[in-house]
């Protein structure tokens, strides 16, 4: 196994033990990422420079006999919607293509402080805008299972990167299924933590009220140690919030789920449906309890959150006007240079949820549309509250599909939109989930990923559940 293949549990037990060191861990991240880049895109900016030192601070350490953490000396990739100093960080648009980060996000300091290796920075879709990883403005990311196929959005580069080997693990970020369903589509472990549990400052906002940053890793166990890494009330986040695990393991045989019925209805592909039954029977065969459950607003969870979000998409992105930073166009009045500056620098999506998220908010249409889609948003979580009253945690389908062919739904915004389907319930309703890999199509070999949805703060009982799974079918 070379060296970029491990798991970070693996690694750090390496690095204790001398067998190698984070600089050789390190190099050989680098040259599968300068090897396999080219082909799938996964990364705008490799950091090597950065990475090494990183990895050199880290050896010394070792050298010293001093006691590292588990996270010290591993490389790691960075979602480009993140901003680390000195950086370049463009959240893959053109407005913001030369932008160099001149500090920190909340997640990076920690991950500094943790001794963590920043190799480089990861494609996206524009803004986090997109569930296909085909929407940024530095050309789409390719699936490391099949480079004609999409590898999910908006944490494309993120989830190519864990899934091919080019990092250890990343960050991505989840306005709407953006860990979640490329985690699915590349067969890595991803979660979308609780809203307020990790801090968002440093990060280039979306849609203020539903983003959240999270771990993408090759197995639970690691995910698990990235999310404590970074979870925690920070002073710069309003929003962020302090809370404490319980340390109770779970008893599987006392264990209840909840299979929420309109997650398999008409339009699910039947080997995701095969496949994902499967796994939730396979916590039936070890002694849990599986009971069907409604969550009757599901219907209207995409419709809002298309409201919602490119509400809060067009106020934050007001803020590129080519005054302040990145693109600036130069015109004959203030006004032609903002026209001039945005029309070039965004993108299709981009443009299309500032004109929706500015008409939903615009006089006359406020109460109709976004204070509306407020009030279904509050019915969703209490659909959820209903459901948690009963169950410990519930279990659905990430995507309806596998990853789809790159060009399939580009030209149907609608479609595209679809694919989030099974994934913005929870962000609306600020609770954690995670994707994980729960089998392969016979026909392509195509990951799916089983979602594992919990109440809010039970991030510690979602990856308890389903190292429950991993272990079951490794036995």
């Amino acid at each position: 196994m070379n060296l970029n293949e491990l798991t970070i549990e693996k690694a750090h037990q390496g690095l204790k033990k001398r067998e190698f060191s984070s600089v050789e861990l390190t190099e050989t991240v680098l040259d599968r990422i300068k090897k396999r880049n080219k082909d799938i895109n996964a990364y705008l900016t490799i950091s090597e420079e950065l990475a090494l030192s990183q990895a050199r601070k880290a050896d010394k350490i070792i050298a010293n006999g001093d006691k590292i953490g588990p996270l010290a000396g591993i490389p790691l990739a960075v979602k480009d919607a993140i901003l680390v100093e000195g950086v370049r960080c463009t959240a893959a648009s053109k407005i913001l293509e030369s932008y160099v980060a001149p500090y920190d996000a909340t997640v990076i300091k920690k991950l500094r402080k943790a001794g963590a290796v920043f190799v480089g920075k990861t494609n996206l879709d524009e803004f986090t805008m997109g569930a296909s990883g085909e929407r940024s403005a530095f050309g789409p990311t390719k699936n490391p299972y099949d480079l004609d196929r999409v590898p999910g959005g908006s944490s494309s580069g993120s989830a190519a990167a864990v899934a091919d080997n080019q990092c250890l693990a990343a960050l991505g970020t989840d306005t709407g299924g953006s860990i979640r369903q490329p985690s699915s589509f590349c067969g890595v472990v991803g979660l979308k933590p609780t809203y307020g549990r990790v801090s968002r400052f440093g990060l280039i906002a979306h849609a203020s009220s539903l983003d959240q940053i999270g771990p993408m890793a090759k197995t639970v166990e690691d995910a698990r140690l990235l999310f404590n890494a970074i979870k925690g009330k920070d002073e710069n986040d309003s929003t962020s919030v302090e809370y404490g695990d319980k340390e109770e393991m779970i008893d599987i045989k006392n264990l209840k789920i909840g299979v929420p019925k309109e997650y398999f209805v008409e339009g699910i592909d039947p080997e995701v449906e095969r496949i994902v039954k499967e796994a939730i029977t396979q916590y039936e065969k070890l002694g849990a309890k599986i009971t069907e459950v409604s969550l009757p607003h599901t219907q209207y969870a995409v419709p809002c959150y298309y409201i919602i979000v490119p509400a809060e998409a067009s106020a934050n992105l007001a803020r590129y006007d080519g005054i302040r930073y990145g693109l600036s166009e130069q015109s004959k009045d203030l006004l032609s240079g903002y026209l001039k500056t945005r029309q070039r620098g965004f993108g299709d999506e981009v443009r299309r949820r500032i004109m929706v998220g500015t008409y939903v908010l615009s006089a006359g249409y406020y109460d109709a549309y976004y204070l509306k889609a407020q009030k279904v948003r509050t019915l969703i979580k209490r659909d959820f509250d209903s459901a948690f009253e009963k169950n410990d945690v519930l279990m659905t389908p990430v995507s309806p599909t596998p990853a789809f062919k790159i060009g399939e739904k580009t030209d149907n915004p609608l479609a595209m939109y679809l694919a989030d389907i099974y994934t913005v319930s929870l962000n609306l309703a600020g609770v954690p989930g995670l994707s994980l890999p729960c089998g392969k199509t016979a026909s392509e070999g195509l990951p799916v990923g089983l979602q594992i949805i919990g109440r809010h703060f039970d991030e510690e009982k979602i990856f308890q559940v389903a190292e429950i799974y991993r272990q079951s079918k490794n036995n």
